[in-house]
């Protein structure tokens, strides 16, 4: 099989809380991978403490060849990568190179996620879970999604939190 040229960096979408895991067991396995990592001040009982969280949930960035996405697929935490127009998307190097950067200059950085009205969306909880929607509607916190099934639109509403964009840098 003929592999691309050169490689280019996919977004793998993980099991919820698996980001750094996922981010190991790829790199154990040889792949190169990008877990962005946010330095966030916790504060408990007894102190304040700096902590490393995932900048994006269920997101690892891998840098591979096309014929690599079977072994990614089949990393233990992945659950698959993330498509935009029915392909994997792909992540231009000056991005993630953007991202690697703004993350060693700050900390407590927060990712704000608009959800607009006729957007295009994926919905990552419940019973529709990884199904591909559009926006109807935005009524406070909650969105009115059209998704198409079995060639008729179900509307529903939904939390904005269980709502991803499918637009990706």
């Amino acid at each position: 099989m003929k592999q691309a040229k050169e490689k280019k960096w996919y977004v793998v979408y993980s099991k919820p809380r698996w980001e750094k895991k996922l981010h190991a067991r790829l790199i154990d396995a040889g792949i190169e991978a990008y877990c962005p990592l946010n330095k966030v001040k916790k504060r408990w009982s007894d102190r304040i403490k700096t902590v490393e969280v995932p900048l994006f949930t269920s997101y690892v960035f891998v840098h591979i060849h096309e014929g690599e996405k079977t072994r990614v697929r089949e990393t233990s935490g992945a659950i698959n990568f993330i498509y935009t127009e029915g392909k994997p998307a792909v992540v231009r190097d000056i991005e993630i190179e953007r991202i690697q950067r703004f993350l060693n200059e700050f900390e407590n950085v927060e990712v704000v996620h608009d959800i607009v009205k006729n957007q295009r969306v994926t919905i990552t909880q419940g019973l529709f879970v990884e199904k591909g929607g559009r926006v109807i509607d935005l009524q406070n916190n909650k969105a009115i999604v059209e998704v198409e099934s079995l060639g008729y639109s179900l509307i529903a509403v939904f939390d904005a939190s269980t709502l991803r964009s499918n637009k990706f840098l």
